[in-house]
C-alpha cells in the first residue's frame, strides 16, 4: 500500500469514527477535550490564537473559543484560498459566511488578517493522528503548507481519541505538531 492510499484508508476511518459518536458521547468527549487543552501553558499564554469552526463531525472547540475570548484573546480562524493558501482572519460581527467546502469562514473583506508569525497557537483539526503527533488532514495539504510559517506559534492537534492510529501515514512535506489533545488526554512529542 502507498503512502497516499494508506492516507485515504485512515482518513476514511478516522471520519468514520468520529461520526460513530453519539451525541451524549461528543458532548462529553468536546468538554473533556477543551478541559485538557485549557490547561496546557501554551494555550493560557497564547494571545492569538488560530483555531477552526468545528465541521461535520470534527472536535468542536466552541467552548474554548466562547472562555478565550472573554479573556481578550484574540482568535483567528482559517481561510482557504487559491493555490491550496490559508489565510488567518479574525472576523469581525457581520464577517461569516459559508465558505466552498460547506464550512463557516470569515469573510476576508470583513476581517482583520493576522499574519502566521503573528500567531502564539494553532489548533489543527486532523481525520487521522498519532501518538507521535503526526496528522493526517483531509487530503489537500492548506495546514501543511501554513504550519511552517508560523515561526513563533506552538501547534496543537485536535482529534477524539477514535481518530488515533498507531502510525499515521506521512510523506515528507506532513508536518509534525507539538502536541495533539482528545478527551482522554495531551500527547507531547517535545
Amino acid at each position: 500500500m502507498t503512502v497516499s492510499e494508506a492516507k485515504q484508508t485512515q482518513r476514511k476511518a478516522g471520519r468514520a469514527a468520529r461520526k460513530a459518536l453519539g451525541p451524549e458521547e461528543r458532548k462529553a468527549a468536546n468538554t473533556a477535550l477543551c478541559a485538557f487543552l485549557w490547561q496546557l501553558a501554551a494555550v493560557q499564554n497564547a494571545q492569538t490564537i488560530l483555531l477552526y469552526a468545528a465541521f461535520g463531525s470534527e472536535a468542536d472547540l466552541s467552548a474554548l473559543a466562547e472562555k478565550a475570548q472573554a479573556q481578550g484573546k484574540t482568535l483567528a480562524y482559517p481561510v482557504c484560498g487559491e493555490a491550496y493558501s490559508l489565510t488567518a482572519a479574525v472576523p469581525g460581527p457581520d464577517g461569516w459566511e459559508m465558505g466552498q467546502y460547506g464550512i463557516r469562514t470569515p469573510i476576508l473583506s470583513r476581517s482583520e488578517i493576522l499574519l502566521p508569525e503573528a500567531l502564539d497557537l494553532v489548533l489543527v483539526p486532523c481525520t487521522a493522528f498519532d501518538a507521535d503527533c503526526f496528522r493526517v488532514g483531509m487530503g489537500k495539504g492548506y495546514y501543511d503548507r501554513y504550519l511552517p510559517r508560523c515561526k513563533n506559534a506552538v501547534k496543537i492537534g485536535i482529534a477524539f481519541e477514535a481518530q488515533r492510529v498507531e502510525h499515521a501515514a506521512v510523506d515528507e512535506h506532513d508536518q509534525r505538531l507539538d502536541a495533539y489533545v482528545t478527551e482522554r488526554g495531551i500527547y507531547k512529542w517535545k
